[in-house]
C-alpha cells in the first residue's frame, strides 16, 4: 500500500471515528429525533373549565414562534394539544392516547389538579415526565416518591398561607367565610389557609361551603356565606365559579373584604363577566406580570410579548393573564430542552427540569424559576395584589424563599 492509500484509509477510519462519536452523543428516546421533538399536551378546551383552554392555546402559539425562528438546537416541536373537558377519566383517555399511540416524548402543563392527580401514578409507572403541570397543589412536589411529576406554580398551600397572615395582620378578628371546589384543588388551598390561620382558624371561620363543578352555579353558597355575618371572603374557585361569586355577593349587598385564589384572577377571563366594578378591591397573590398593568406595558420584554401576541395569538385576549401564563411556561420549558441539547432522554429531560435557575420575562420583579433534585417547586415567590376596577395594584412585600 503506498502512503497515498494508507492515508485515504486512516483519514476514512478517522471520519468513521468521529461519525461514531457524534452518533454516540446523541441520545433519544420515543418522541425526540434529529428533526423532531414531540410534546403532549391536555387542555380543557370545553367543558366548566374552558377558561383555561387560553393556556394551551398560547403554548401552542409560542411553540409556533419557536419553531419559526428555527426550532430548538435545530429541532421542531411538534406539539400535540388535546382536549379532556375537566374530566378526569377523559384526562386518562387523552394521556393514554399520546403516551402509547402518539409516544410523545413528555407531557406539559396538563391543566388541573383532578386530571393531573387522575394521570399521576400512570406517568410515574410509565416513566414518562408530566413536566411543568398547570395546577398548584403541593403534591407535584415530591420527587422522593413521584420522581417523573413537576409542577410550576407557586402551591396552592403556600399561596394560602399568604393569605392568612396578611388577614392576621390586618383583621385579626375576622369572621371569614371560605367558598372551596370539592376537590383536591380546593382542599389543598383550604388546607394552606387553615394551617396559616393557626389555632385561630377554628374562630375565625364561620362559614366553609363547597360546590362540585357539575354544579350550574354557586348562588345559594353566596347567600348562605352572607348569612353567617362573615366580612372577610376567600374564594377558592375556577374561573366560571370565582365570576359567579363575585358577582353575585354584589348583588345580595354583601361587602365582604375578598381574597381570590390566583388561578382566577384573569381580568378578561374572570373579572370582566364578574363586573369589573363588583370586582374592585379584590386581593389575590401574584407572580406573572399582568397584562393589564401599565407599569408594565413598556421596554423590551412587553414590546417582544406583544410582537408575539399579533402575529401568533391575535385572536385571544390580551387583557387575559392566561396568555401571559402560556407564553412563560412555554419558556421554561425550551430553556430545559435547550438544556438537555442532543440527549433527548426522558430522564435527562427530568435531570435538566431540575437543574433550573432562571428567570423569565413576564415574571413579577424578584421571582424567579429555581429547582433541585430535591426541590421540585420551580415558582415559590409571590406577591399581593389588589384590584382597583382597572388594573392589578401590587403592593406589600414579596412573600418566599
Amino acid at each position: 500500500m503506498n502512503m497515498k492509500s494508507l492515508g485515504l484509509v486512516l483519514a476514512g477510519l478517522t471520519a468513521l471515528t468521529l461519525s461514531g462519536t457524534a452518533l454516540a452523543q446523541k441520545k433519544y428516546d420515543p418522541g425526540a429525533s434529529d428533526k423532531e421533538i414531540v410534546i403532549g399536551g391536555i387542555s380543557p378546551y370545553s367543558g366548566p373549565a374552558s377558561a383555561y383552554g387560553t393556556i394551551g392555546k398560547a403554548v401552542a402559539a409560542y411553540f409556533e414562534k419557536v419553531n419559526a425562528d428555527g426550532g430548538i438546537n435545530g429541532r421542531k416541536i411538534k406539539f400535540i394539544s388535546l382536549d379532556d373537558g375537566y374530566n378526569p377519566a377523559k384526562t386518562v383517555e387523552q394521556t393514554r392516547k399520546l403516551v402509547e399511540q402518539e409516544e410523545v416524548l413528555l407531557l406539559f402543563n396538563v391543566l388541573g389538579t383532578p386530571p393531573n392527580t387522575a394521570i399521576h401514578k400512570y406517568m410515574n409507572d410509565k416513566k414518562v415526565p408530566q413536566l411543568f403541570s398547570s395546577t398548584g397543589a403541593t403534591k407535584w412536589g415530591d420527587p422522593k416518591n413521584f420522581p417523573w411529576t413537576m409542577g410550576w406554580q407557586p402551591n396552592y398551600q403556600s399561596e394560602a398561607k399568604v393569605y392568612a397572615l396578611h388577614i392576621l395582620e390586618t383583621k385579626p378578628n375576622a369572621k371569614i367565610a371560605v367558598l372551596y371546589q370539592n376537590d383536591d384543588y380546593g382542599k389543598d388551598y383550604l388546607k394552606g389557609f387553615e394551617d396559616g390561620l393557626g389555632d385561630k382558624a377554628k374562630t375565625m371561620i364561620v362559614s366553609k361551603l363547597s360546590y362540585e363543578v357539575t354544579d350550574p352555579t354557586v348562588d345559594s353558597q353566596v347567600v348562605t356565606m352572607k348569612a353567617s355575618g362573615a366580612d372577610i371572603f376567600f374564594n377558592i374557585s375556577t374561573p366560571k365559579f370565582a365570576a359567579q361569586a363575585i358577582k353575585k355577593a354584589t348583588e345580595i349587598g354583601w361587602k365582604p373584604t375578598q381574597y381570590l385564589n390566583n388561578v382566577s384572577a384573569s381580568v378578561g377571563s374572570v373579572l370582566t363577566p364578574a363586573g369589573l366594578d363588583n370586582s374592585t378591591g379584590l386581593i389575590t397573590a401574584q407572580y406573572i406580570k399582568d397584562p393589564t398593568d401599565a407599569q408594565f406595558q413598556k421596554g423590551k420584554e412587553w414590546d417582544e410579548y406583544v410582537a408575539w401576541f399579533k402575529k401568533y395569538h391575535s385572536s385571544a385576549n390580551i387583557a387575559d393573564f392566561f396568555n401571559v401564563y402560556g407564553y412563560t411556561v412555554a419558556q421554561c420549558l425550551v430553556q430545559v430542552l435547550k438544556q438537555a441539547g442532543d440527549n433527548l432522554t426522558r430522564e435527562n429531560i427530568m435531570k435538566q427540569a431540575a437543574s433550573l435557575n432562571i428567570t423569565l420575562p413576564m415574571l413579577l420583579p424578584g421571582v424567579n424559576v429555581k429547582t433541585a433534585a430535591d426541590d421540585f417547586f420551580p415558582i415559590e415567590r409571590q406577591q399581593l395584589s389588589r384590584f382597583d376596577g382597572k388594573n392589578w395594584v401590587l403592593f406589600g412585600k414579596v412573600y418566599g424563599p
